[in-house]
């Protein structure tokens, strides 16, 4: 991060020559926009690293809980009261949670939350099981998100599934998506 301010800083000063050189200014303003477009890029994988870092530190009922939080917030279910809802911790069946697809709550899809180190990667096991509890619920839809990241077989393994869809989303999209949804993150002006 004080990499990142410092070069701010010096964005700052490069801003203010521009201002008194008006031959270059057309040039040197593209200049800056990319580099604060750099600027914001380091400070949001910074804030994201950090975000995926503190998730890690929590209990896997809050990571289930987040995962729905994060999903209503992206419009499943709407603004319903019920859009969506971790399932109790243990005896789950192998189902985390649940969202409705949309506002009219027509199609339910089921949620699969692991919360696993980093270098701690979701295989094809997994997967299988929880094709297998979708199948059980007779559902069609599922989503797996994991902190971690999933192999190349748990990758194929979703493609062959043709009784259910299912999205697989690792920790990093995760963090982008919360970042880009204001889950555990905001902004605030100064």
């Amino acid at each position: 991060i004080d990499d990142v301010l410092e070069l701010c800083d010096r964005q700052l000063m490069v801003f203010s020559i521009i201002w008194s050189d008006g031959l270059s200014k057309c040039w040197r303003l593209s200049s800056i926009k990319i580099k604060l477009f750099s600027v914001n890029a380091v400070i949001k994988k910074s804030i994201c690293d950090d975000l995926l870092n503190k998730i890690l530190e929590q209990s896997p009922y809050f990571f289930e809980q987040l995962v729905v939080d994060l999903l209503v917030s992206m419009g499943y279910g709407g603004n319903i009261e019920d859009a969506g809802k971790a399932t109790k911790k243990s005896g789950d069946e192998g189902i985390d949670g649940l969202i409705k697809e949309d506002k009219l709550g027509l199609d339910t899809i089921y949620i699969q939350a692991k919360r696993y180190k980093k270098d701690n990667l979701v295989g094809r096991p997994t997967i299988q099981q929880f094709i297998g509890a979708l199948q059980l619920k007779g559902a069609r839809k599922g989503i797996l998100i994991t902190t971690s990241d999933f192999t190349k077989e748990a990758i194929e393994a979703v493609s062959y599934s043709t009784t259910v869809s299912i999205v697989l989303i690792n920790g990093y999209k995760l963090v982008d998506l919360m970042y880009e949804h204001n889950i555990g993150v905001g902004v605030e002006k100064v």
